[in-house]
């Protein structure tokens, strides 16, 4: 169980990292890591060079994974399990304090899926 933030902060930057070449890394600081896709596309009535798809913020008392295709298409993760629902906080965004190697596994899980959706959909 990883329980240290900046270790957990870390995990996602990697899980995150590991999605390449289908998105790229837009902002890498020690505020805020964002990723995107890697083709021009709308976004809202916005065109921009990547759809975005996830972001990881460290807080003091938890990591903040941000999780886009889940808000857009929020029928493809209905079953997620109840240790990753008592970490989602609004539509879209995961307070992270604990990481077990499970629920390490389900976010892996999901940002695949993640993937595969934006795939589908032509967003990445």
């Amino acid at each position: 169980m990883k329980t240290d933030l900046l270790e957990i902060q870390n995990t996602f930057k990697d899980l995150l990292k590991g999605l390449s070449p289908a998105i790229q890394i837009r902002k890498d600081n020690e505020k805020a890591f964002e990723a995107a896709g890697t083709i021009p596309a709308m976004q809202g009535k916005q065109k921009v060079d990547g759809y975005y798809f996830a972001s990881v913020m460290p807080k003091p008392k938890d990591v903040r994974f941000y999780f886009f295709p889940i808000y857009t298409h929020a029928d493809a993760f209905s079953n997620i399990s109840e240790e990753m629902r008592k970490c989602l906080k609004g539509k879209s965004c995961f307070h992270v304090k604990k990481l077990s190697p499970e629920l390490e596994t389900e976010f892996e899980s999901i940002m695949k899926k993640g993937i595969e959706l934006y795939k589908k959909d032509g967003l990445i």
